[in-house]
């Protein structure tokens, strides 16, 4: 296009920092500044401080199951003058939340094209807590929100499939990357584990938020098979969230880093041996690669997102789904197999340098292009 391209981005939070998806939409904001591409964010929470690119913040509420969380007023009332004046070629909305479906409902009625990201797997958190007809309400919210998109970018191929199962019809494949100058070797501290007190362990390290629809109840029952029969192995939990202190219960010999971001993160990865990571209910995982661009190799689950991009015993390992033993049967394998640690970290690595966000954002700003040349085409042939 001769101009400059303009998106429209919603999301549930912007606080830099508060999940994966927020961690991916600094990368994007990155991206579009780069590519100069027109943008505007729109979501409850902004952050205080000056940005690369213009935020607008709407009404919202407290979120009641997660005071960190915010849900925005329901309606586009809020944000439709803003965005009217901004005039986007594309709306991207980031969750399917209030704002995200008043994006989808003011997209459709002003002929805007929509697309968006299938961040989180809302539908698995119903499952995991065992509410069947919140699981349905779920399938058919989204199907029917993801529907009215032009198109909708999942970033794992067993989440995809699940979708199309499920009637969601313009899914596209488009992975995450991770950021190489970050995540790397370089950063593996001989002093670390000193530092945190494990050293001369294996150390098993989980990386996220502290909540149990990551499965932590299985991490806390595996640690408790591992910790009775390999005393060289040291459980480390990097991040923080609302179970903490009943996690600490269930794990006692266990260590707890709290939130680790920057340096602090990237040095706990490198300075690692091993990376457990038995959640069933990520769309992607971006720890997981994180782990492997740190070159350690990966125990994840057989469900959700994480071990799509994990080719089984070669870059990493799969165990089964909320099954503790299973688990630690995989860790023992790596834990008692210091070449096979080293084989799959190797490969690991490999692997993940191939997974640049560049490569990713290249193949969503064509989509953008694309999408927008189908619909100019269609007005024209009306």
């Amino acid at each position: 296009m001769s101009r400059k391209l303009k998106v429209a981005y919603f999301a549930g939070t912007m606080k830099p920092g508060q999940d994966g998806v927020t961690r991916v939409l600094y990368r994007l904001i990155d991206a579009v500044v780069n590519e100069n591409i027109d943008s505007v964010f729109f979501s409850p929470i902004i952050p205080k401080e000056e940005q690369k690119v213009r935020m607008f913040q709407v009404p919202s509420v407290t979120f009641p199951l997660n005071r960190e969380y915010k849900f925005a007023v329901p309606g586009t009332r809020y944000f439709e003058n803003e965005l009217k004046s901004f005039n986007p070629d594309i709306i991207h909305i980031n969750s399917p939340c209030s704002l995200g479906y008043a994006a989808v409902k003011y997209a459709n009625k002003n002929h805007i094209p929509v697309v968006a990201t299938y961040h989180t797997h809302f539908p698995s958190y119903a499952k995991y807590y065992k509410i069947k007809a919140l699981e349905l309400f779920s399938w058919s919210y989204l199907s029917s929100l993801y529907n009215k998109c032009d198109a909708v970018f999942v970033p794992s191929i067993p989440i995809m499939e699940e979708l199309k199962q499920h009637g969601f019809e313009s899914v596209e494949y488009l992975s995450h990357g991770v950021d190489s100058k970050l995540f790397n070797p370089s950063y593996k501290n001989p002093d670390w584990k000193k530092k945190i007190g494990a050293e001369g362990k294996i150390v098993a390290l989980f990386a996220g938020r502290l909540v149990w629809e990551k499965d932590l109840h299985t991490l806390a029952e595996s640690y408790k098979i591992v910790s009775e029969k390999r005393k060289n192995v040291k459980f480390v939990l990097a991040g923080d969230g609302p179970v903490r202190e009943e996690l600490k219960e269930l794990m006692p010999g266990a260590i707890f880093l709290g939130y680790q971001s920057g340096k602090d993160l990237s040095t706990a990865y490198a300075s690692s041996d091993i990376f457990v990571f038995p959640s069933t209910t990520e769309t992607f995982g971006n720890v997981t690669l994180e782990a492997m661009a740190s070159k350690i190799p990966p125990v994840c689950a057989r469900q959700g997102g994480a071990y799509g991009i994990i080719n089984e015993d070669i870059t990493g390992l799969i165990a089964e789904p909320r099954d503790a033993q299973n688990l630690a049967e995989k860790l023992f394998l790596l834990i008692d197999n210091p070449a096979k640690r080293t084989q799959i970290s190797e490969l690991a690595y490999a692997f993940s340098q191939e997974q640049t966000w560049e490569k990713i954002f290249v193949k969503l700003f064509n989509r953008y292009e694309e999408i927008l040349r189908n619909y100019l085409s269609s007005i024209k042939a009306a």
